[in-house]
């Protein structure tokens, strides 16, 4: 591990540890590591760079105007703004969350609060950045009142939105974060404690105008389940297994870097 990844991944531990204790980032003394001898780890490219699908219609731009055009479930009556999400066209990583709170509903922007702020830490820790090689997502585009937990109708409603992101993406994984995600997204009652630490399939269910495929020949995506940001600052034992999860992903990623 060279200086830098250790210093990031001690800025993201010891930002979870502030946020648990008291409310806030302390300031701290500057870490002065030093590059571990190994050898050198094979940098993770900006972007999974693919082309266009061709012949789509369908764009980033066209499924937020969609969403916000959206009265398929009451989560638009009491919304301030939707939350579409945003990041690179042709992502690494998609990171799918369960849906905005009180921060992503003022900004227009997925995870921009606390949790936000604990989820670039901990994708910078691997190489990752929403700007660059990611792009940030949720089950549902509108925020829940008193940021409960989406109800399976607004899943539903709303899940035409991340099919379309999904097929146009064309993420290399899609990390979930969180059991609210992973059961959703993945269709099952396990909780994330049995879903994190390994990987699993998804297969998109329609085409990248919203039509579903009557054969579906797109290709599986990779899935790794992992705590939602916001658990881990609940809960510091999270954050030794919520690190064992991201160096699973550094690791795959990887793996398709020299594929």
């Amino acid at each position: 591990m060279t200086a830098e990844e250790k210093t990031i991944l001690a800025h993201f531990l010891d930002l979870a540890d502030d946020y648990v204790c008291c409310g806030h980032a302390r300031r701290r003394e500057e870490y002065a590591f030093e590059d571990d001898e190994a050898a050198e780890q094979p940098a993770l490219p900006l972007a999974y760079m693919i082309e266009e699908p061709e012949g789509s219609s369908d764009s980033l731009e066209a499924i937020a105007g969609d969403v916000s055009a959206c009265e398929a479930c009451p989560l638009y009556k009491t919304r301030t703004l939707p939350v579409p999400g945003e990041g690179s066209g042709h992502p690494l990583v998609l990171v799918i969350g369960e849906g905005p709170g009180a921060d992503e509903d003022k900004a227009g922007r997925p995870f921009v609060g606390r949790a936000g702020q604990l989820l670039d830490k901990m994708l910078q820790s691997i190489g990752l950045d929403r700007n660059k090689n990611c792009y940030i997502a949720n089950m549902v585009k509108c925020r829940p009142p008193e940021n409960r937990d989406p109800e399976p109708d607004e899943i539903t409603a709303c899940s035409r939105f991340l099919e379309r992101q999904i097929t146009l993406l064309k993420p290399g994984i899609i990390l979930c974060a969180g059991r609210v995600a992973a059961q959703s997204l993945l269709k099952t009652a396990r909780g994330i404690n049995a879903l994190r630490g390994e990987f699993t399939e998804y297969r998109p269910e329609c085409n990248s105008d919203g039509a579903a495929e009557p054969e579906n020949t797109e290709p599986a995506i990779p899935v790794l389940c992992t705590f939602h940001p916001s658990a881990v600052l609940r809960d510091e034992n999270l954050k030794r297994p919520a690190w064992e999860d991201l160096k699973l992903l550094k690791t795959r990623l990887e793996s398709l870097n020299k594929e």
